[in-house]
């Protein structure tokens, strides 16, 4: 049977005016974060999936916690779905590193992954568990799940058999609440749209 899972990134922080390194660092969204989890909900009472899940993350449950309560859904908080730790990037920019550890890791940003931090390999792992997870519980279902930028780039890659040291180039952008839409099926997965504002998702309904 199909099943139908939509990745939503989390709505703005304030540390994505400067595109800062939010990672494990526990911050709320911001008055546009706020904005776009409204956005979300408009959109997911119009799509009106089956199940929610999210990260336990603050921005993460305060971006899905509007939908929940229009559809009247309580998520699933999984601590698989939390975004990967940047360990001492945590809170600075790209150009704020020492510049050895910038370029090592715009290089190859799993081999050189940023020290401290979580491998992303592992995080792939986790992130992959529990998305098979969720489309065998919800089989023949349609499933919002609200995850975080770093994370739902390594699972697109993963699902899609793509090298995870290349999640950066091929994946550069995913933008604040942009929805990301899989198909599974008998743990299949195909990829049917990506980074995609949740006002216009449902033109790919």
């Amino acid at each position: 049977m199909r099943t139908t899972i939509v990745l939503a990134r989390h709505g703005r922080t304030e540390w994505h005016h400067g595109n800062r390194y939010t990672g494990s660092t526990d911050l709320p969204i911001d008055e546009v974060g706020v904005q776009q989890a409204q956005q979300l909900k408009l959109w997911a009472t119009d799509y009106a999936p089956d199940a929610l899940w999210a990260s336990p993350m603050l921005r993460a449950r305060q971006t899905i916690t509007p939908t929940a309560e229009a559809l009247g859904l309580t998520p699933t908080l999984d601590a698989r779905l939390r975004e990967v730790d940047f360990g001492s990037a945590e809170g600075k920019m790209l150009g704020e590193l020492p510049p050895a550890v910038a370029k090592a890791f715009e290089l190859d940003p799993v081999r050189d992954h940023f020290p401290g931090g979580e491998d992303p390999a592992e995080a792939a792992d986790r992130v992959h568990e529990v998305f098979q997870e969720i489309g065998r519980a919800h089989q023949g279902q349609k499933v919002l799940v609200v995850a975080h930028n770093t994370l739902i780039r390594l699972l697109t890659c993963r699902v899609l058999g793509l090298r995870l040291n290349d999640y950066r180039r091929l994946l550069p952008a995913l933008g604040p609440a942009a929805l990301v839409r899989f198909r599974w099926q008998d743990g299949t997965v195909g990829l049917e749209a990506y980074n995609v504002p949740a006002v216009r998702m449902e033109t790919l309904a």
